[in-house]
């Protein structure tokens, strides 16, 4: 999937300052494996290039986990969880296993430690051994399906976008068949796919791979597991990073991230505009408006355009509507380096003789399992407001405000109409546990955005160590951050020192 801090907590210091004020934030561990006690083995094997989605990282192996399908019942059924790790490079220099944590919900760890594996084991000297795994649902791990119409396995159609005059009332439909068709054909699977189980299994790994403590990279949603990981099982974290993180309220988890979304957004296009307006686009193509004020108005008006007349698009059977054209906008706010793409695709939608090419996560539906999971991941975790609580009148609300997003953050969705085996109750984050966490966050994330994560600082109290990074986007170690940024994490993974306050790193 993966908002929290407040202002009187930044301070601006320069990368030299930041240097200059790290304190130690926990002792070192020379080796986290506990001495005499051989770790059971996995059957480790270099991954496949299918398997990562990739190319894997030079030395990345693969294995299978057997965790049981309900830990209330440790001794039934058990189901395959697909791990994989990138041992240091530097034995000499290990000290102790790091597990990268993904986000989504839906993203796999595999691809993960084939993506950013390398560069981490460079950034952190070799210190650890890189782990991480496919959450239920996800990649090699088990898998589920709710057997749902290819229609409503559109990533637009899995968003509930409102229909072009602001109504919900397919968005209620679909939703409440989704929900209908997960609680009958799903099964027990698909109830597992749960925060508290992504936990345990990451628990069972520790122990598997015979560590007595481990230190965690989570990013995004991963960032919230890694809090609740850390919550749960306080003597069994090392360090602790929490990359572009949401508000962790029991009574905000999952709905209250969506809702979020909305004034990210309107934070972070700013960025987009600016790029957009520069001249340095002319030669490429893509300038779309002299001035950054006038790139929103041109956007909102082109996606109401396309509300009343679709455009064909390189895909026969999908047309560019206004809320596709919303969608693109959503996935190209992470990152800076997708800013070309959707130029492309608002210039191409501007020429009557164009036909936009869609963002290949928007040519088609999802596979039936994946989608599943998608909705399965955030409906299980927590009661969401029922079907009669109010949501048209939260759309018609936030579509006003917020115009970039429509609506769709605080729309009605599969969650509306869940039904669950047991009350869910999600963990409360709190400052009980040792100081060992160091946040990073952009100051204008379009998924996590600020206000959230400074109330997951707010939670942790002294617990905790924020930086900030000028920078727009998702995912800042290693990402869209700043060296600054990156240095300071790096510095806290490998010595455990932390800036002695919040700190921020200018661009």
């Amino acid at each position: 999937m993966t908002h929290w801090t407040r202002t009187a907590l930044l301070l601006t210091l320069s990368a030299t300052a930041v240097a200059a004020t790290l304190t130690p934030a926990v002792t070192p561990v020379a080796h986290s494996r506990p001495a005499g006690r051989a770790a059971p083995a996995l059957a480790w094997h270099p991954c496949e290039p299918a398997a990562a989605g990739r190319v894997p990282a030079a030395g990345q192996q693969c294995a299978e986990l057997r965790v049981p399908l309900d830990y209330r019942d440790p001794g039934g059924r058990t189901v395959a969880v697909a791990v994989t790790r990138l041992r240091t490079d530097r034995p000499e220099a290990r000290r102790g296993t790091l597990f990268v944590v993904p986000g989504g919900p839906g993203s796999s760890g595999v691809q993960r430690l084939a993506q950013k594996g390398e560069a981490l084991r460079a950034a952190t000297g070799g210190a650890y051994d890189l782990v991480s795994l496919d959450p239920r649902g996800v990649g090699g791990s088990v898998r589920a399906s709710c057997g749902l119409p290819e229609a409503d396995r559109h990533l637009v159609t899995l968003r509930s976008w409102p229909a072009p005059d602001g109504s919900i009332t397919a968005n209620a439909e679909r939703s409440r068949r989704t929900a209908e068709l997960c609680a009958r054909n799903g099964g027990p699977v698909l109830r597992s796919f749960t925060t508290a189980n992504e936990v345990r299994d990451l628990d069972r790994l520790r122990a598997v791979l015979g560590e007595r403590k481990v230190s965690v990279w989570g990013s995004s949603y991963g960032s919230y597991v890694g809090a609740v990981y850390a919550q749960v099982h306080p003597g069994r974290v090392d360090r602790l990073v929490l990359d572009s993180t949401g508000d962790p309220d029991p009574g905000r988890v999952a709905h209250g991230w969506l809702a979020n979304m909305a004034p990210g957004a309107a934070e972070r296009f700013p960025d987009f505009a600016v790029w957009a307006a520069d001249p340095a686009r002319e030669a490429e193509g893509l300038r779309l408006a002299r001035r950054p004020g006038d790139v929103r108005p041109l956007f909102l008006a082109l996606a109401r355009e396309l509300d009343s007349r679709p455009r064909a698009s390189d895909v026969p059977s999908t047309p560019l509507t206004g809320n596709l054209l919303r969608q693109a906008l959503q996935n190209a706010l992470y990152s800076d380096a997708a800013f070309a793409p959707l130029a492309r695709l608002v210039k191409t939608a501007q020429d009557p003789q164009g036909r936009p090419a869609l963002p290949p996560e928007l040519a088609g539906p999802l596979p039936d399992a994946d989608a599943s999971m998608t909705v399965a991941a955030v409906c299980n975790d927590v009661r969401w407001p029922g079907p009669d609580s109010g949501y048209a009148r939260r759309v018609a609300a936030d579509r006003a405000r917020y115009p970039l997003t429509a609506g769709m953050p605080v729309n009605i969705s599969p969650c509306a109409y869940w039904t669950h085996d047991q009350e869910p109750r999600p963990t409360r984050i709190s400052d009980d546990g040792p100081s060992n966490v160091l946040m990073i966050q952009s100051l204008r994330d379009p998924a996590t955005p600020l206000a959230g994560a400074l109330k997951m600082r707010a939670a942790l109290g002294e617990r905790a160590r924020m930086v900030t990074v000028e920078r727009g986007g998702h995912g800042m170690y290693l990402g869209n951050g700043n060296a600054c940024g990156d240095r300071v994490v790096s510095d806290f993974l490998v010595t455990g020192e932390r800036p002695a306050r919040d700190t921020h790193c200018p661009d």
